[in-house]
């Protein structure tokens, strides 16, 4: 094995096949994720008869599973010491996990109850977090460089873009739409997803890197803690995240009954989503490209700014106004690239700073400190919207007033403005620019706490 480093601890830039085969299990992670939102509760619910009620408190009692397991997993990772490295042993662990809860979580007999659901549900997202939080700081750990940083994050979010667009047009390209079609179009993805699961993490496992720890200082859970609550980028950069997740997650949540009842296009939903995913995978390189000339966290703010523009115009919107709102879906979608790349950029910055004062290279921590606040985002999302539309009197049968509607469209369009106003406020004058973290990685270099990449 060999050492790959340059002056201040910045490794030589991966190589595009390299990057490839560490973004790659994010596909099938991804494109596993809609599924489970979409047409698990159906199957459930209504073709096996366990009733909606029932079915949501199993999936609400499964994802708060990710209470335990997402900072255990991430502290364990970050402690793991052994001949493969930190991460690998846990990317390997959970992917035949995720195999399993998908195979029998995605093809149900008959007969599976409430105790099936519940089961294999916590298989599934106990082998998805074992994957997905070592992976996530595996790329926050494999460049010192600020630029390169979101170039290596870009790859990832491109691999969970295209999984989604698999997610969402394999079902259709084999004439499975509709909620009817929901049983058989979750046979056809576990097939895929327990084809392509073992493939990418053996690309992963092959082709990628993983930094070999140079020092490490056991913290004590006060220490532990401390060190935590004062990385104040930290905390400005979580909050501003949690805010534009909130104000991504409600247009999420009210897609569906945006499209049924005020454009009037059910019809139209799958193509519309198609458009908007497809048009953030598009624009990933170039907010990259843009983060290295003008800094990540001012890109991002400018990309908050222009969906708060388009999102402003969307109550002018009505009945049979499809192409208006694809322009819509298109204009939203290119920023979706940079809400994805630069605050997972950002936050490998961040990280940084905790070690230069601990001591610890704690990244796993980090990073499922954050992945409970994406989660946290799109719950209080849907505790939002809910409750909100449910007051204006909304009736998702039809039938509705002009008042209800009004509510659903600001819901979708003019709320999320307000989340992400706050979040761009956070950002102004964020401390952590390419100059500071170059300093700060100098720092780690010269007293010997700067990861070294095995090649």
């Amino acid at each position: 094995m060999t050492v790959s480093t340059t002056t201040a601890g910045a490794a030589t830039p991966l190589g595009r096949g390299q990057l490839l085969a560490y973004g790659a299990p994010a596909l099938p992670l991804a494109a596993l994720t809609l599924p489970v939102y979409i047409y698990l509760p159906t199957v459930y619910a209504t073709g096996l008869g366990l009733g909606l009620g029932l079915v949501g408190a199993l999936l609400l009692v499964a994802r708060l599973w990710d209470v335990v397991t997402d900072p255990l997993i991430g502290s364990l990772s970050d402690r793991w010491r052994g001949r493969f490295g930190r991460r690998r042993p846990w990317v390997a662990a959970g992917a035949p996990l995720v195999m399993v809860g998908v195979w029998f979580l995605f093809r149900p007999g008959d007969d599976a109850g409430g105790a099936y659901l519940l089961v294999w549900s916590l298989v599934l997202y106990l082998g998805w977090t074992m994957m997905i939080l070592p992976l996530s700081a595996w790329g926050a750990e494999l460049s010192f460089d600020y630029n390169e940083r979101s170039r290596i994050a870009g790859y990832r979010e491109a691999a969970v873009l295209i999984g989604t667009l698999v997610a969402l047009g394999l079902p259709a390209a084999f004439g499975y739409s509709g909620l009817e079609a929901a049983k058989d179009a979750l046979a056809l993805l576990s097939w895929v997803l327990v084809c392509l699961v073992p493939v990418t993490v053996a690309a992963l496992l092959r082709a990628t890197p993983e930094p070999r720890v140079v020092a490490w200082q056991p913290l004590t859970i006060r220490r532990s803690w401390s060190v935590l609550a004062g990385n104040g980028p930290f905390r400005r950069l979580v909050v501003a995240y949690l805010l534009n997740g909130i104000a991504n997650g409600l247009p999420a949540t009210l897609f569906l009954l945006f499209a049924s009842h005020v454009l009037q296009a059910p019809e139209m939903v799958g193509i519309l989503l198609v458009i908007y995913f497809l048009s953030g995978f598009l624009a990933l390189p170039v907010w990259v490209r843009l983060s290295y000339r003008f800094g990540k966290h001012r890109v991002w703010s400018a990309a908050m700014v222009f969906a708060c523009l388009v999102f402003v115009l969307v109550p002018l919107l009505g009945p049979g106004d499809v192409l208006w709102f694809v322009a819509v879906c298109v204009l939203t979608g290119l920023c979706l690239g940079a809400d994805l790349v630069l605050p997972a950029s950002m936050q490998a910055d961040v990280v940084d700073l905790d070690t230069s004062t601990s001591g610890a290279q704690r990244t796993g921590l980090y990073f499922a400190l954050w992945g409970m606040a994406t989660k946290l985002a799109l719950a209080l999302a849907v505790g939002i919207a809910f409750p909100l539309l449910d007051l204006a009197g909304f009736d998702q049968d039809g039938g509705n007033d002009g008042g209800a509607l009004f509510a659903l469209t600001a819901l979708y369009s003019l709320a999320p403005v307000i989340f992400k106003a706050a979040a761009i406020v956070l950002m102004v004058n964020y401390p952590i620019t390419a100059q500071q973290q170059h300093a700060v990685r100098r720092k780690l270099v010269d007293n010997g706490t700067a990861p070294a990449r095995v090649a």
